[in-house]
């Protein structure tokens, strides 16, 4: 990700903010722009990313004329629609022939969070033990 612009909508403590942190930092080296709700003209923003992270907690708030062709969309929202289905922050159905990839909701960024909460367990648990044992 190193030069890439990457657009993160949403600015909690769990994803937005830390994401942003990570992102930027030496390694990574992607230019972050972090949006909010009182953020004027997302869209312009959003357009100009190569990456955008959808972590705002709106249903399909990110639509296809929001993005450019070709950028990548990391969906991490989790919304029920109107059917009862789960969705995310992203249109997907609408995104989908305009990005290069997009995490779908439910199981894209949902699955790898658990998988990543266990692997820390378990690291944690061997440092533990090999600092008690």
């Amino acid at each position: 990700l190193a030069g890439a612009h990457v657009v993160v909508i949403g600015r909690s403590n769990i994803v937005g903010r830390p994401l942003s942190l990570i992102l930027s930092q030496k390694g990574v080296d992607a230019t972050v722009t972090l949006c909010h709700s009182r953020s004027r003209d997302v869209a312009a923003l959003t357009r100009s990313a190569d990456v955008v992270v959808a972590a705002i907690g709106k249903l399909h708030y990110l639509r296809a004329d929001m993005v450019r062709p070709g950028a990548v969309v990391v969906d991490v929202g989790m919304n029920r629609a109107a059917d009862g289905r789960w969705a995310g922050d992203a249109d997907f159905e609408a995104l989908w022939p305009v990005v290069s990839a997009i995490t779908p909701v439910p199981g894209g960024v949902g699955p790898m969070t658990i998988t990543m909460l266990l692997h820390n367990t378990v690291q944690a648990a061997k440092l533990r033990h090999n600092a008690v044992g």
